[in-house]
Parts: structure tokens; C-alpha cells; sequence
């Protein structure tokens, strides 16, 4: 059985700042009920205690129903209340002149002009407090607070005939409205706050979700490529040697075989994530399947000293370039360079398969590339110039080595 601690712990806490706001105001209509129309009924009686009870219950009960209507609009939930609004103001100011005319005319002594006293002042700060709440715009709370504490003063000195009494009880209401009114204000502001807090948490949330899954496929992308395009090439190459009845084919399918199983295994360790390319295998692996492929491919440059990270980067930009030259190229050369100039290093791919080559900076592959060297500040660029379609990539080696 779930009990009331529970109950608060399964909320989040927009939903508790949301239910301590309403919970604080509708509790002001407790308050209203409580504390002056009580003892109204006590020290007036008859009926004019009867009736002035009643209508203190009346203005509690719509103070509560504006709270309610109030944050929900706060919360987007409805329009704005703004007839509960003109109901609770001619409310609060018909019970607060009937109690003011009681007051100063009706029956009693001391207590019942006391008791009197009371409605009017609770009633007129917490009307005017809870009606700030469905109020947009500082401007129109400061001319609800300014306009009933004027109208207050106005009232007491046309029954009083005192320009003091007017004066000091006006004062009062509006002193005690307005700081209800700047409660209910920043109350509002901080449920708004609260919520959009919330909202900009699941949508960095959401973006980082989105983030990964771009990673993911991007790292699916350079894993895959290469492997499937060997695959299908080693596989034409072996039905041809079949047709022709050559053994080669058997070693072909063995070949595909192996790649296969390769292919599975890093596609389990992009999944779990623990997966970092090698330059110097990258290096050999693009040199052999070009190779096999009829390209002439020439690989120079020390891989040795390089730092992890450098290599990791550089080695998926060989992967890529690899891909694109077997994909989209008709190349019959291809040279990869690897160097250190200045701090950086410097890894270029070149080959003459220009007309079937991706554009400059085309290709998922490419935009994959430059955010994996922006992750090391490194930088990507491809394009085509005089015949030879070139990858260059940089990556600085003290910056990331640090």
C-alpha cells in the first residue's frame, strides 16, 4: 500500500513545485474561511453573521477555483481565466464594501466592528494576491494592487468621513496585496522556470541520444564500407574464377569468409563501444585490398611514435578514403602518405580516379571524418586538382598527445 511519502517522492520536481504553488494558494482560502469567517458568525450573529459567513465561504471557494485556473493557464494547460478573474474581483470588492457597511452601520459593539474589520482587510489582500496569479505583465498587477488599495481608501473615507482613516486602512491593503501579489508573481515565474529547466534537461537529453545514434552510424558507416565493398569485389572475382573452373576461387570464398567474420566482430565492438582503429593495419589493409583490386598503391610515411588518438584518427580517414576509391573511382594509381610537419600530422591520399570520385566535401563518409578530427582539433580536406582526386587530413600531435 503506497502512503502520502511515497506519493511525493514518485513526482518530479517541476510536479512538486507545481503542487506546493497550488497547494499554498488554495490553503489561503482555508485561511480566508478560518480566520475571519469564523468568528464572524461568533461575535455578529443573526443574520446579517449569517449572511457575511456566506459570503466570505463564496469568496474562498472562487479564490481557490482562480488558483487552480490561474496555473493551469501558467502551465499552458488553458487560456487565460480572465472571466474567473472579473468574478473574483467584483466578488472581492462586493464583500469587502458589505463588511466595511457592517462594520461602520450594523449591530454590536467593539467585537462585531472588529470581526467586520477582519473580512474586509483578508478579503481584499488575498483577492487581490491570488488575482495576480492569472495576471500577464507586471503593469496590469501593479494597477490591480494600486487600484484596490485606492478604492479602498476611498470607501473607508466616504463611511468614515476621514481623510486619515482612508488614508492609513488603504495603505494597509495596499502594503498586504502587494506582497501577496509579489508572491504570486514570482511563484509563477519560478514554476515557469522550473519547467523550462526541465524541458531544456530532456532536450539535452534527447540530443545527446541523437548524438550517439549519429555516431553509432557513423562508425557503422567506416566499418562496414570498406569490408562489404572487399566483400563484393573478392566475390565477383571468385565467380569468375569459378566459371573459368580456376582454384583460385576457393581461396577467394576464403578470403570473403574471413572478412566476414571480421566484419562481425568490429561491428560487436562498435556496439559495446571499446572499438579504436590502427593506422599501421589500416595502412597495410588499404595497400592489399587496392592491390587486389588492380590498383597500383604505394604506402609511405613512419606510423611509430604517432599517439593513440592520432592514430585512431588518421586511420579512419584511410578506411574512408579507401572506400571511396574502390566505390566511386576508376583509379588505376593510388598513393598514401603519412608525415610530421610543424607539430602536425599529415596524412594524404591521392589517386587519379577523378570522374567517379565523391565532389569536394561530399559524402556521409567525409562529414563523418571532419567530426571525428574536430573531436582532436584536426581538420579534413577533399577535393580534385589536376587529374587526382586528394584526401588531406591534419591532426596537431603536441595538442592531443598532451
Amino acid at each position: 500500500m503506497r502512503g502520502p511519502g511515497s506519493w511525493w517522492r514518485g513526482k518530479s520536481t517541476p510536479a512538486k513545485v507545481e503542487t506546493y504553488t497550488r497547494g499554498s494558494f488554495q490553503f489561503f482560502a482555508v485561511v480566508e474561511v478560518a480566520g475571519a469567517g469564523l468568528p464572524v458568525m461568533g461575535q455578529i450573529g443573526g443574520g446579517l453573521g449569517a449572511l457575511l459567513m456566506l459570503l466570505v465561504c463564496a469568496h474562498a471557494a472562487v479564490c481557490a477555483l482562480t488558483v487552480a485556473r490561474a496555473v493551469d493557464w501558467v502551465r499552458g494547460l488553458r487560456e487565460q481565466p480572465v472571466r474567473m478573474l472579473w468574478t473574483l474581483g467584483a466578488l472581492t470588492s462586493a464583500v469587502a464594501v458589505t463588511a466595511a457597511a457592517i462594520a461602520e452601520y450594523g449591530p454590536g459593539g467593539e467585537a462585531a466592528e472588529s470581526a467586520a474589520g477582519s473580512v474586509f482587510g483578508v478579503v481584499m489582500v488575498f483577492g487581490v494576491g491570488i488575482m495576480a496569479l492569472g495576471v500577464d505583465g507586471r503593469r496590469h498587477v501593479y494597477a490591480i494592487v494600486s487600484g484596490f488599495g485606492a478604492g479602498t481608501a476611498v470607501v473607508v473615507f466616504a463611511m468614515d468621513g476621514s481623510v486619515l482613516a482612508g488614508l492609513v486602512v488603504g495603505l494597509i491593503v495596499l502594503a498586504g496585496s502587494g506582497f501577496l501579489a509579489f508572491t504570486a508573481v514570482f511563484s509563477v515565474w519560478l514554476l515557469k522556470a522550473v519547467y523550462e529547466l526541465d524541458e531544456a534537461r530532456e532536450t539535452r537529453a534527447r540530443l545527446a541520444v541523437a548524438e550517439e545514434r549519429l555516431r553509432f552510424g557513423r562508425d557503422l558507416h567506416d566499418v562496414m564500407g570498406r569490408n562489404l565493398a572487399v566483400i563484393a569485389l573478392k566475390s565477383e572475382l571468385a565467380v569468375q574464377l569459378a566459371r573459368r573452373g580456376r582454384p583460385e576461387a576457393e581461396e577467394q570464398m576464403i578470403e570473403v569468409q574471413r572478412i566476414a567474420r571480421e566484419s562481425q566482430r568490429e561491428v560487436r565492438d562498435v556496439v559495446r563501444g571499446y572499438r579504436e582503429a590502427d593506422l599501421g593495419a589500416e595502412l597495410s589493409g588499404a595497400r592489399g585490398v587496392l592491390t587486389a583490386a588492380g590498383i597500383d598503391c604505394e604506402v609511405s610515411g613512419p606510423v611509430e611514435g604517432l599517439p593513440a588518438e592520432v592514430q585512431s584518427a588518421l586511420a579512419w580517414v584511410v578506411r574512408e578514403a579507401t572506400t571511396n576509391v574502390l566505390r566511386h573511382g576508376n583509379a588505376e594509381r593510388c598513393a598514401v602518405s603519412v608525415r610530421v610537419r610543424e607539430g602536425r600530422a599529415v596524412l594524404t591520399v591521392e589517386n587519379d580516379g577523378v570522374a567517379g570520385a565523391a565532389g569536394k566535401g561530399g559524402g556521409s563518409g567525409l562529414a563523418g571524418l571532419r567530426e571525428r578530427l574536430a573531436a582532436v582539433a584536426g581538420t579534413l580536406e577533399a577535393g580534385a586538382e589536376a587529374g587526382v582526386f586528394r584526401v588531406v587530413a591534419e591532426v596537431p600531435v603536441t595538442a592531443v598527445a598532451v
